[in-house]
């Protein structure tokens, strides 16, 4: 179930708003800007007047804020346009619109640099890290919240310092770096305990249990979680006690203690509804759904969970809608529904490459721009030069380009011949495995598994950390050199290709990497690297694969176990990307009271089984083994044509 993150989102620290304007009525601020001359003070006037009317009409508090910015431009007031960007982004970002939020907070970080004002270029770096953040792009978020944070260190605001280690928090979990975010929360707590911070101090609390969760320390995620709910009672922050209430509702469920769960649940969906939070509504009925499905009360579970999913879709909130699809997928696999099994994930399957597509774009907008930038300032420096470098040292510089990219090629041909050498090895140890006796066999193969994968982990860690790193300050180089190099236009496209190269060269070492030794395998357990392994197929190639777990939210499966498994399902995978011609992939990881099911399943021209008998190839032998070594049963179901289920089977 999907945790409760209050307080990351939608958050920006306006530059604007003295309490004797606020104070004033609508009228009275009306009368004084007819009455007010065409200075400073009017900007003021017009930004005030424009928060009177951002709860109930925003189009016409965009109107006066865009009035002041106008203004603010005619008279060069800089600090006026500072308060027009920061209103007007708050409105943009309630409506949705983060690219244009975006456009205006970066403005607003240029302006602030040039003022020479530490304190509003902070705000101005926070603001534009929540858009960032509404944008999906946590890594560029966390930099600029990291470098305002840095600024309210060397102001010593403490009270400022909090709310960026509560917000950094948050856009930790989103990366799942648990750890880091631990870290911050901590200090988000430490400081809003000493400045007596009550509303701060109880949204960092509510974060903090979401750590706590990811971790499985749920005794610790309910302490942290009853002082929250402490809080928001004492201080009547309803929005606080609903985020409680869920993040115990969800701690619970993964304790299976499903009453107490349900109890948080119900408590969380009256408070919403009460609120008029739609959100919260939703993810409330979503963790009652699962409630009932756990009581085998699929009737009841399938109803909560349709209108779960009714309410997100109304309201545009498409991850959340993702979620609810492949959920209602779930109560249909358990209910023995495979019509609705098949078309609710169908429906998921074309939502997430739509969020997928959309993400792209963001992403190719934001380098276009960056680009777009970057060649502005070059043709600035070219106009600004007196005269052209000579020929000769622009030879000079022409050929360094060459021996560089020469090298780069050199170093990619590299890690493919160590790459190759790598695999030879496994086949030949795959070969060792097929020739044990039978009497022999488990406790030989268990040693050269384990032997295999301390191998992956090192080669792993050298493609990852050695070449990877080389070929990075390789790109470093280049991308420095570029700016003391007058490169002539017959020579541009080289280097341009020289650079893609070098990019996806790095992506290719790190994708070979991450299929060695994935980090979240270790970290996070099976589950959870199975999710991301699908993901990343999905994300590189034409085949769409569909993972659901049931049963494994609190199951902790052996790491050696987990990893043989995890290899089983790559070499599935591959062989259905290989040889199936399939369109679609299903993966599932099913635990049962005796026993742990593996299913996969794709929709491809099928084989006969009989032919692993006769000639089994390396990466079936690989599978055999694996099995064997795990005490598992085998079930293949292929049909010429319509496809091909493999079926194992584990007792626990």
């Amino acid at each position: 179930m999907r945790t409760y993150i209050l307080g990351g989102l939608c958050v920006l620290f306006l530059l604007s708003k003295t309490n004797a304007q606020t104070v004033m009525n609508l009228d009275s601020l009306l009368t004084m800007y007819k009455l007010s001359e065409v200075d400073s003070s009017r900007v003021l006037l017009l930004i005030n007047i424009g928060q009177q009317y951002e709860g109930n009409d925003p189009e016409t508090a965009k109107k006066y804020y865009k009035e002041a910015g106008l203004l603010s431009e005619q008279l060069d007031y800089k600090r006026g346009i500072l308060k027009y960007i920061s209103n007007y982004s708050y409105v943009l970002n309630m409506q949705g619109d983060y690219e244009e939020s975006l456009e205006l907070n970066l403005k607003s970080v240029k302006i602030s640099k040039e003022i020479g004002d530490s304190l509003a270029l902070a705000k101005c770096l926070f603001n534009t890290g929540t858009s960032y953040q509404l944008l999906n792009n946590y890594e560029s978020a966390i930099s600029y919240y990291l470098e305002g944070k840095k600024i309210f260190t060397q102001l010593n605001n403490e009270i400022f310092i909090a709310r960026a280690s509560d917000i950094l928090q948050t856009l930790y979990q989103k990366l799942k770096r648990y750890d880091k975010a631990l870290e911050l929360g901590q200090e988000a707590i430490l400081l809003s305990r000493k400045h007596n911070l009550d509303y701060q101090l109880g949204n960092a609390l509510s974060n903090m249990a979401i750590n706590y969760i990811a971790l499985k320390d749920f005794d610790k995620s309910i302490e942290v979680l009853t002082e929250a709910l402490q809080i928001s009672r004492r201080t009547d922050n309803k929005y606080l006690e609903v985020s409680t209430q869920l993040n115990f509702a969800d701690t619970y469920e993964r304790k299976l203690e499903f009453e107490k769960m349900k109890d948080h649940a119900q408590l969380a969906k009256n408070l919403a509804i009460e609120l008029g939070d739609v959100l919260s509504e939703g993810l409330a009925l979503k963790l009652l759904s699962a409630y009932y499905l756990y009581r085998k009360d699929l009737g009841r579970a399938n109803d909560l969970g349709q209108q779960a999913y009714i309410i997100f879709e109304k309201n545009a909130l498409k991850r959340e809608q993702l979620d609810g699809l492949y959920w209602l997928a779930d109560i249909s696999l358990v209910a023995g529904n495979m019509e609705g099994y098949l078309h609710y994930g169908q429906e998921g399957n074309l939502l997430a490459n739509q969020l997928l597509n959309e993400d792209i774009q963001h992403q190719i907008v934001e380098l276009e721009k960056k680009y777009d930038a970057s060649r502005k300032e070059e043709r600035i420096t070219l106009l600004e030069s007196k005269e052209l470098q000579q020929q000769t040292k622009l030879s000079n510089k022409n050929k360094l380009n060459l021996v560089l990219i020469g090298l780069t090629v050199a170093l990619v041909l590299l890690v493919v011949l160590l790459y190759s050498n790598f695999k030879q090895k496994l086949i030949i140890r795959q070969k060792r495995i097929n020739k044990l006796q039978v009497e022999k066999q488990l406790m030989a193969t268990k040693a050269v598994l384990k032997g295999e994968e301390k191998e992956r982990v090192r080669v792993a860690r050298d493609l990852h950390d050695g070449l990877g790193g080389l070929l990075s300050g390789i790109k470093f180089s280049f991308q420095n050199m570029k700016g003391n190099l007058d490169i002539p236009p017959e020579n541009d496209e080289a280097y341009h290709k020289g650079m893609d190269l070098l990019d996806t060269s790095i992506d290719e070492i790190r994708r070979i990497a991450h299929n060695m030794m994935p980090e979240n395998l270790v970290k996070f357990g099976l589950d959870t690297a199975l999710k991301d392994f699908c993901s990343d197929i999905n994300q590189i190639d034409t085949l769409q694969v569909n993972y659901q777990s049931i049963g494994m939210e609190n199951y902790v499966i052996e790491q050696s176990k987990a990893i043989s498994l995890y290899r089983i399902v790559q070499e599935l995978a591959y062989n259905t990307i290989k040889h199936a011609k399939a369109t679609s992939l299903i993966i599932q990881l099913i635990k049962n009271d005796d026993n742990l099911s593996l299913v996969v399943e794709d929709d491809g021209i099928g084989f006969d089984p009989k032919i692993l008998k006769k000639n089994k190839g390396i990466g079936w032998n690989n599978i055999y083994s694996r099995i064997n070594l795990l005490k598992g049963s085998l079930d293949i179901q292929a049909v010429s044509g319509k496809g091909t289920s493999v079926q194992l089977t584990f007792d626990l």
